[in-house]
């Protein structure tokens, strides 16, 4: 069993990661009125920092595949640290976005790596427990960090919270650094490697389940706070709706990681894919209706964080020996998946299309849940 004290340094870094990737959908308006720009261009940030993380996910883990895990770890997390003091004095929107693409690229190797280390630490039995758990880190970013990201922009401004983002992912590198063992290496990786995953039929059809789910929830999630400016409500209420879902977010991955051991990876994404599907068609039924729309944002909420939690551990499954690569992929995927649909989002929300987000972000992550039931284990046939 890994020791507590790695488990949840693992934990914090990836709630810290999380943050970075998504705080600028909890602030777009302080950030428009800061930078004077649209509240698209603002949401422009989290689209062009998805693709720089879904190039820098998979090329970063295979380039330091040998490195030493604690080192590169907290170096991920001093970039993060140093990038966001730098933003908090930021004169201009361009310089906030240049700053932002060079430390995502450092930022993209945090959350696979994070997944591939604690494997390495842990029995191959409690491996998607394992890798479930540090990746609470993400539910409680969307469950505590969003809306505290929220509060500290509208109350403080935008300045503030970046170079509180900053502070908080310097700590939590100091905590990575004490809780790691050092000289924690994975197997090294060749060029042969990506032809192997290039032919594997298994890893390609998750990876593009990863994509599709990702890319339906972002269609509401990238204007969710904007949307429910629309229909009336607050930031009291807005901050209420992101806290909901990050509390569901974070049940849900705890739940997915006591029953994922009794029920299998593959049931477990089945159930948690079905859960987001159901929670965006709530959201779409809900039209202006805020307490059908929060039931949704639960249901999805229970869902969001345990489905990709259990891709990792599928992808980890299906090929032991290369899954710094795929569990990066899947990385990949996951930015691949919020720069489409936060594209797909600004489109929807410029052209007053708001209403019909949670059917389109709902058509997406079922396709994802038919190419889910593709992928299910095959009974073996025993021959006398």
């Amino acid at each position: 069993m890994t020791a507590l004290p790695v488990r949840l340094a693992l934990l914090a870094g990836n709630f810290i990661t999380g943050l970075v990737v998504m705080a600028p959908a909890a602030m777009l308006h302080p950030l428009a009125e800061g930078l004077n720009v649209s509240v698209r261009d603002a949401g422009l940030l989290v689209t062009y920092g998805a693709v720089i993380l879904c190039i820098a996910s998979p090329l970063v883990a295979w380039l330091t595949s040998g490195m030493d895990r604690r080192t590169l770890l907290v170096g991920s997390l001093a970039t993060v640290a140093l990038a966001h003091l730098a933003s908090a004095f930021a004169t201009s929107y361009p310089a906030v976005l240049a700053l932002r693409l060079v430390m995502l690229f450092f930022a993209a190797v945090f959350t696979p790596q994070a997944a591939g280390t604690v494997a390495l630490l842990v029995p191959e039995k409690d491996r998607p427990g394992a890798i479930a758990f540090v990746f609470i880190g993400w539910s409680l970013s969307i469950a505590v960090g969003m809306p505290l990201m929220t509060f500290l922009a509208t109350s403080f401004g935008w300045r503030f919270a970046l170079a509180a983002l900053g502070v908080g992912a310097l700590l939590t590198g100091v905590f990575v650094f004490a809780a790691l063992p050092g000289r924690l290496k994975g197997a090294s990786l060749s060029l042969s490697s990506w032809a192997a995953i290039g032919r594997d039929r298994v890893i390609f059809i998750l990876l593009a389940i990863t994509i599709l789910q990702i890319s339906g929830q972002l269609v509401v999630f990238t204007f969710m706070g904007p949307s429910l400016s629309l229909i009336g409500a607050g930031p009291s209420v807005i901050a209420l709706f992101f806290g909901l879902f990050g509390v569901a977010s974070f049940v849900g991955n705890i739940i997915a990681s006591r029953i994922v051991a009794p029920l299998g990876a593959f049931v477990t994404s089945g159930i948690s894919t079905g859960m987001v599907a159901t929670g965006l068609l709530l959201w779409g039924f809900g039209g202006s209706l805020l307490w059908v729309m929060g039931i949704g944002v639960a249901i999805w909420g229970l869902g969001f964080a345990a489905s990709n939690a259990m891709q990792q551990a599928r992808l980890y499954g299906a090929a032991p020996a290369l899954a710094a690569v795929t569990v990066a992929l899947n990385t990949s995927a996951v930015y691949v998946g919020q720069a489409a649909g936060s594209y797909v989002s600004g489109e929807m929300f410029t052209r007053d299309l708001t209403s019909l987000m949670g059917y389109a972000g709902a058509g997406f992550v079922l396709v994802a849940w038919m190419l889910w039931w593709v992928t299910r284990p095959r009974a073996v046939v025993k021959t006398a």
